[in-house]
């Protein structure tokens, strides 16, 4: 398994900078190409009788000023990597977190920056990453706020024996082939032999792929707490994980665990639904 395309995603109000800087240098390694993307729209304006006319011009005029927009960060973009990797550029006047999922059918990796929590951001300039990771049907690297690189000496993964967490372990395989010191880490409130078996069969699921992996189970009630309580005293570099929704009509509603994964901006996150 590998990585052949990398797809970054670029806010429109953002600098390139870092999450393109992390992206290519992530692409380097893997031997992906780098594609960048970026989408945005405008809302139609609320007018009154009689103002219908001016409020298609002015809706005219603000996805003129976005295609313009595109058109400097695609110049940006190529002069940042001409020759050094393979790169490609995508734009949508689009919803951004629709755009993005349904161009995800182009890549192995998406990667995006986080923005600040779960649910922020303008849903007309500003891609949801709980929303396209639930879309997307690709891993999603979520990257904490102004890395330019993503260290890869600690890995996590957050295990759950769930379908999500099988998947992005498997999606993640590329990725963990890059790390120093990977640990399979679950949280039960009662530790069994079911528990043990769990993590044990993902150590040896990773060691056929070649990743060498150790496990961790911490008992504790709270899983989401605990897990993340973890993380951090740990310094871990990168969190691997499933994202679990309560219901794919309601992209909002996540479980505890991955809500909170979201709302961490200061981690890197890599997450499979």
């Amino acid at each position: 398994m590998s990585y052949k395309s990398v797809l970054v995603n670029l806010d429109i109000d953002a600098p390139l900078a870092p999450v393109v800087m992390a992206a290519a240098d992530l692409a380097e390694r893997l031997g992906a190409k780098l594609i960048g993307f970026c989408a945005a729209d405008a809302p139609i304006p609320i007018t009154g009788p009689g103002g219908e006319v001016l409020a298609a011009e002015a809706w005219q005029q603000m996805r003129s000023d976005i295609e313009g927009k595109f058109k400097e960060l695609h110049d940006q973009f190529g002069k940042m990597f001409a020759g050094r990797i393979p790169t490609e550029w995508c734009q949508a006047l689009d919803n951004p977190s629709r755009a993005l999922a349904l161009r995800s059918r182009i890549a192995d990796l998406i990667i995006m920056s986080a923005p600040e929590g779960v649910a922020a951001g303008h849903a007309y300039r500003q891609a949801d990453p709980g929303s396209v990771v639930l879309q997307a049907g690709r891993p999603l690297l979520l990257l904490a706020r102004g890395t330019e690189q993503v260290q890869m000496k600690d890995v996590v993964i957050a295990w759950k024996d769930t379908r999500e967490a099988r998947r992005a372990v498997a999606d993640a395989v590329p990725l963990l082939r890059l790390a120093l010191n990977v640990t399979v880490v679950t949280v039960a409130a009662e530790r069994g032999q079911w528990v043990d078996q769990s993590v044990a069969d993902i150590v040896g699921f990773l060691a056929r792929h070649g990743v060498e992996a150790r496990s961790k189970v911490l008992e504790n009630s709270d899983d989401s707490g605990r897990l993340v309580e973890f993380i951090v005293a740990n310094h871990v570099d990168l969190v691997v994980s499933g994202a679990y929704g309560h219901s794919r009509l309601r992209e909002w509603a996540f479980g505890g665990m991955t809500r909170s994964l979201l709302d961490e901006t200061g981690l890197n996150r890599l997450m499979s639904s």
